[in-house]
């Protein structure tokens, strides 16, 4: 019985190091996806502002150039 206990208990620490490593990648895998969303969200957001600022700029400036020539 004592033998069979003790073999129990090193399959098992092989199993919990095999759980610790498993844990470990799934949270790098988890981190690496939540910076890679928070820098998709970043560039998202400047694109966006790059579009409303161009959309409001060159419309403006057609205007004045068109309204100081005629």
């Amino acid at each position: 019985m004592g033998s069979k206990e003790k073999g129990r208990q090193k399959l098992s620490a092989e199993q919990r190091e095999a759980r610790i490593k498993a844990a470990a990648e799934r949270e790098a895998r988890a981190r690496a996806a939540q910076e890679r969303s928070a820098r998709m969200k970043k560039v998202f957001t400047v694109v966006v502002a790059v579009i409303l600022i161009l959309g409001l700029t060159i419309p403006t400036v057609a205007l004045s150039v068109l309204g100081s020539g005629a």
